[in-house]
């Protein structure tokens, strides 16, 4: 005769049940738009105009648009967001002077994704090419 060795419910529960996977946090462009905003690029914001020695930088965020002002109020820029998604088409202005913008142009247009640092490269780039950051 030979014996078949059947599992029992004991040795069944002796060995380790398969651990779970870990959920990965969603990716900081995923959160929430207001969310992402406000916790996310602004604090970048303001890092990286730091960078470029800006030290009185203000950073306004409402109806899906990021306000800047530096330099006592003479220089500024606004990110304006079509819709509350930062991959949905977005617009640049800049005045100094303490004047209004006279121009809103398109802003990363040619890009389907937007992550953080290429929001943030954005602005930097586009206020260096107007000469108004002190590494130029």
């Amino acid at each position: 005769m030979s014996e078949t060795t059947a599992s029992s419910p004991e040795q069944a529960a002796a060995k380790p049940a398969a651990k779970p996977k870990a959920e990965k946090p969603p990716a900081i462009e995923e959160l929430p738009f207001d969310e992402f905003i406000t916790t996310h690029y602004l604090p970048a914001l303001t890092k990286a105009f730091g960078k470029q020695g800006v030290a009185d930088l203000t950073l306004d965020f409402g109806n899906s648009q990021v306000h800047g002002v530096w330099a006592q109020g003479l220089r500024q820029f606004t990110v304006y967001f079509s819709k509350a998604d930062i991959n949905a088409q977005k617009a640049f202005s800049c005045a100094d002077g303490g004047r209004s913008p006279s121009t809103i142009e398109p802003f990363l247009i040619d890009e389907r994704k937007a992550p953080l640092d290429l929001l943030v490269f954005g602005v930097i780039q586009r206020l260096t090419a107007q000469k108004w950051l002190s590494s130029n």
